[in-house]
């Protein structure tokens, strides 16, 4: 489910009201977290943090018109949904976050290559999600994405 915005702002305020603080408590935590050149802005119809031009000139391979994609946040019909592309690069930080989950949540893992999905909107953990935000900066998110795009 995107969403038209041209802001985070705009976004939550079209998101359903119910799921409005749980969103912006996602995003200060996100925001509180994050290295100094990754940027938030809207981004395939959901709050992005991006790498941008400024940091990185290349851009995404997909789109290089596009800024290095980072993670995001989205309101989706049955969850909240976060996009971590890091998370699913490395696989010494998607072994440190299965494992950490179970100590942050009673819920079980709902997980994709990228997207972890809480349909139990009550029950996010927030704290986990911002020492994994803390993980990796965007420095080492290019380094990571660079070394994963040699491979191809």
């Amino acid at each position: 489910m995107q969403i038209e915005a041209n802001s985070p702002e705009d976004y939550l305020s079209k998101i359903p009201i119910e799921r409005r603080p749980i969103m912006e408590k996602l995003r200060a935590v996100i925001k509180a977290n994050l290295s100094a050149e990754v940027e938030e802005c809207i981004n395939y119809g959901m709050i992005g943090y991006v790498i941008p031009h400024s940091v990185y000139p290349n851009g995404y391979h997909v789109n290089p018109k596009l800024p290095l994609p980072f993670m995001h946040i989205a309101s989706q019909k049955n969850f909240i949904a976060l996009y971590h592309s890091g998370i699913y690069m490395d696989e010494a930080l998607m072994k440190w976050f299965v494992n950490e989950y179970p100590k942050y949540s009673k819920t079980k893992l709902d997980m994709g290559k990228s997207c972890i999905r809480f349909k139990k909107v009550d029950q996010i953990p927030f704290e986990l999600i911002g020492a994994l935000t803390q993980q990796m900066t965007g420095k080492e998110f290019i380094t990571l994405y660079e070394s994963n795009l040699n491979k191809r």
